[in-house]
């Protein structure tokens, strides 16, 4: 029993140094934005923690490279919802498309290119209001894809000009303009 407790309490501690071997990282390499509430600030250590061997653990080295850009795609299964979705619109049946996109939003829902695809067809419906709402969370989510913020500003554009807002709607096709030239 006593052995057991033991290798609890190691598994326990390796668990905890490889968390805090790269502060401020969610798992697969994204930023949180900042440290977790309830833990140090990135590059401190707290108080009595050391690294493994006794010796103080490094601060976090900063790369000269910025980070590699993230590029976003759509699963299988999205990718076919997003293909009958079109499929509909096409005919005209956009309650239904929209229907489709909002399956394809439960499997992906941080997917920016989902939300572009449902803001277009609420665009299409005369739903403006949604289509710009919907380009501003897709904007909020395509954090580190140029093509997926230019997207997602096209979207904020068209529903601009739909809504009569010529003058933001311009800045918005501006922005898109930088981020992907066409």
């Amino acid at each position: 029993m006593r052995g057991s407790a033991a290798v609890l309490a190691v598994l326990a501690a390796l668990a905890l140094t490889a968390c805090a071997s790269t502060p401020g990282r969610l798992p697969g390499g994204a930023a949180t934005g900042g440290a977790e509430p309830g833990s140090s600030a990135p590059g401190s250590s707290a108080p009595g923690s050391s690294a493994p061997g006794g010796s103080s653990a490094q601060p976090p080295t900063t790369s000269p490279y910025p980070p590699p850009g993230r590029q976003f795609r759509l699963g299988a299964a999205a990718s076919a919802l997003v293909t009958q979705a079109h499929a509909q619109a096409g005919g005209g049946e956009y309650a239904a498309a929209g229907a489709t996109l909002e399956r394809a939003l439960r499997i992906e829902p941080d997917n920016p290119l989902l939300w572009v695809e449902l803001g277009r067809v609420q665009l299409s419906e005369g739903n403006a209001g949604q289509a710009s709402g919907m380009g501003r969370k897709a904007l909020a989510l395509a954090t580190g894809d140029p093509s997926a913020q230019a997207s997602a500003w096209r979207l904020i554009a068209d529903s601009l000009h739909a809504q009569g807002r010529t003058e933001d709607a311009v800045e918005a096709e501006q922005r898109a303009a930088t981020l992907q030239p066409q």
